[in-house]
């Protein structure tokens, strides 16, 4: 995958669009964005940028991967591709890869027998205590508690 990086940014240019297309496509993303939170393959075709779009097809396959690979793989630094994709998306490239990460988990949850240790690993965590932690961060509950409602399952003492 190419860079962000264009030939067209010198002299403080912001980008390879002209800076009327610059502005017109960050707020046209910023809209869809705030618009299509949950709807991330909404965010794809409203991507002016060949690349940013390609980045977010890769998010959306991979879901486990990092912000540090991401941005090896677009030769920028970690907070250069941040920055470029909040101004491009308006959304922050770390909330989206969580999103992405809960999504499959959820999946996983309600459509495997998976432990909770395979699930964490299988979405990107190299923890599962972090998993879990940010698993009742974003729902309010515990991965097996959601495990539980959803799929009906109950505990029997």
């Amino acid at each position: 995958m190419s860079a962000f990086y264009s030939a067209g940014r010198k002299n403080g240019s912001n980008s390879s669009l002209a800076n009327g297309e610059t502005a017109r496509a960050t707020a046209d993303n910023t809209a869809a964005a705030k618009s299509n939170r949950a709807k991330f393959g909404a965010l794809i075709p409203a991507t002016h940028d060949a690349r940013l779009r390609k980045l977010l097809q890769v998010i959306e396959s991979h879901p486990s991967c990092k912000i540090h690979e991401l941005a090896l793989e677009c030769n920028l630094s970690e907070s250069h591709l941040r920055h470029l994709f909040k101004q491009r998306t308006g959304l922050g490239l770390g909330r989206l890869l969580t999103e992405q990460r809960m999504r499959l988990a959820t999946d996983f949850l309600k459509h495997t027998s998976l432990s909770i240790k395979e699930i964490a690993s299988s979405v990107g965590y190299e923890h599962t205590s972090s998993f879990i932690r940010a698993f009742e961060r974003h729902f309010g509950q515990a991965p097996n508690c959601y495990r539980q409602k959803r799929c009906g399952y109950e505990i029997v003492a």
